[in-house]
């Protein structure tokens, strides 16, 4: 299942405004901003999403003018699931971009690990669920 998918963007502080009317009638809103200083990227992203759960992302990596990948997530059940999808990204060929443990400026209890693509991609495990 996908847990969040995000993308960057060249003008975060126009896009924001823009996804935030443009989301409304969808019952999405922003439910969550990241700090540059406290996100792996260095830049803001801003969450958007319905019932509490962030799961469209935009972040300001795009202002830099060079190709920014994609970032998908994918929920799992267990934290030993998360650590079995980063060791099997390695061994197929991916390249470590967070090694699996806990993201506490998400929420307390946001276990993920992040691994590249061959492309360059940033994909993500998470589990949401206590140790």
């Amino acid at each position: 299942m996908i847990d969040h998918i995000g993308f960057a963007v060249c003008d975060y502080e126009r896009a924001k405004a823009f996804y935030g009317k443009a989301l409304a009638p969808l019952g999405y809103v922003l439910i969550m901003e990241v700090p540059g200083e406290t996100n792996a990227s260095g830049y803001p992203a801003a969450g958007y999403g319905a019932k509490g759960k962030p799961d469209f992302w935009i972040g300001a990596e795009g202002k830099t003018g060079k190709p920014v990948p994609l970032h998908v997530a994918f929920a799992v059940t267990s934290r030993a699931i998360v650590d079995a999808f980063h060791a099997a990204a390695l061994a197929a060929g991916g390249k470590d971009n967070g090694a699996p443990g806990l993201r506490p400026q998400y929420h307390p209890n946001y276990y993920a690990a992040f691994v590249l693509d061959p492309e360059g991609n940033n994909i993500e495990a998470v589990c949401h669920a206590p140790a």
